[in-house]
């Protein structure tokens, strides 16, 4: 098995704890998902070629793979069942079996199990917070429901800047590297900002406190959420997920997967199936890609996040209507799908954190290459899109 490519989450300062061989790093803090039932997908590789538009010029393909550090681009045309891949790239000292860590592309694969969980009748997004998690009750998730931590817009006191070594979201983090306590205390101790559904804010705690609320609903931890997603979609390879001292999953960042998984996951938003049997509701993909208010569409986020996509269920729709939608992580990790086309387009990077304005441009140029890969992926003439 190749080494995990990338760090838990982000910054100089969690860049020691990059994930290693699960076989042979034995005192990483991690729990492996298995590959019961593998279904490689088909392939038909092409040649892709795009221009991208961006930062003052225009660059082809080649260039924009290289000018964002990409370590893996994929993509699929047609869905899980149906799709062929016809574009698989990866760089030097990555392969197929590389385990990619997600970052926060973990967080949609929570979304599709929280899809599943309201599917089931197991819970819904109109459940208050503390009906399945009274533990946080007097916190600042006293009052919300679990439509506002999948929409993060829980209105807590928190702040998501993994360049403060001493911020809140580092020391979440650092529950999970061994550094740190148990995580769900540390959410235990949020407070309350501002009132529910008021505000948006990115935020790995709503999102930890979410699968807290999935798992007290289903009975079910995420490790073996993933387990079932993994047998269902025929997922190729062991998968791993980082883990606290008490086994809590990183549900909102710690997956690590390698790029053919990585894109079935992203496959599943095009329809919610895979190899005609439904995975997600009917309507939860559509729902989950949607910008639930207007001040979350599209350009209508915080710029230091980005201007080009908005947020739905743990998802960042670049359009209004959801059709075209990303799954995100930290240093340049995309899960992209366009309905439309069904296309689904996975890449992954590892480009540099320390300068939030590389880190921006980085994102913008992404953002604005994944639709024309995706177009490329589906122009089927002769001429080689």
């Amino acid at each position: 098995m190749s080494p995990i490519q990338g760090d838990l989450e982000t910054g100089p300062q969690l860049s020691r704890m990059s994930f290693i061989d699960p076989q042979h790093d034995a005192d990483r803090q991690h729990v492996t998902v298995p590959a019961t039932r593998p279904r490689p997908l088909p392939r038909e590789l092409r040649l892709l070629r795009a221009e991208v538009p961006g930062a003052g010029r225009t660059r082809d393909l080649g260039q924009w793979v290289v000018e964002t550090h990409t370590t893996a681009l994929l993509a699929l045309d047609g869905p899980l069942g149906r799709g062929t891949v016809v574009h698989e790239w990866y760089a030097d000292g990555v392969d197929a079996d590389s385990l990619l860590l997600g970052a926060s592309m973990t967080k949609s694969v929570l979304a599709h199990l929280v899809g599943n969980a309201i599917a089931s009748g197991s819970l819904r997004l109109e459940d208050p917070v503390v009906e399945h998690v009274p533990e946080l009750a007097g916190t600042g998730y006293a009052d919300c429901l679990v439509e506002h931590l999948l929409t993060m817009t829980t209105g807590t006191d928190w702040v998501e800047d993994h360049r403060d070594p001493a911020g809140p979201a580092t020391r979440l983090i650092s529950c999970f590297t061994g550094a740190g306590g148990t995580s769900r205390d540390l959410l235990a101790a949020v407070d309350p900002q501002d009132p529910p559904g008021t505000r948006w804010e990115y935020s790995t705690a709503d999102s930890q406190v979410l699968d807290w609320v999935r798992e007290r609903a289903t009975g079910t931890t995420y490790t073996d959420g993933l387990a079932e997603l993994w047998r269902v979609l025929g997922c190729v390879r062991d998968a791993v997920v980082g883990v606290d001292a008490a086994g809590v999953a990183l549900a909102g960042g710690g997956l690590a997967a390698c790029a053919e998984d990585w894109l079935r996951l992203a496959a599943l938003q095009l329809t919610g199936t895979a190899y005609d049997a439904r995975v997600l509701g009917p309507d939860w993909v559509t729902r989950s890609s949607t910008p639930p208010a207007p001040w979350m569409r599209p350009g209508r986020l915080p710029s230091s996040i980005t201007t080009h996509a908005g947020f739905g269920f743990h998802w960042w729709p670049l359009t209004d209507d959801g059709v075209r939608v990303t799954s995100d992580g930290s240093r340049g990790q995309f899960g992209y799908v366009d309905r439309d086309l069904e296309v689904a387009v996975l890449k992954t990077s590892l480009w540099p954190y320390d300068d939030w304005l590389v880190d921006r441009q980085q994102r913008d140029l992404s953002y604005l290459g994944l639709p024309l890969v995706a177009a490329a992926a589906r122009d089927q003439s002769g001429n080689e899109a």
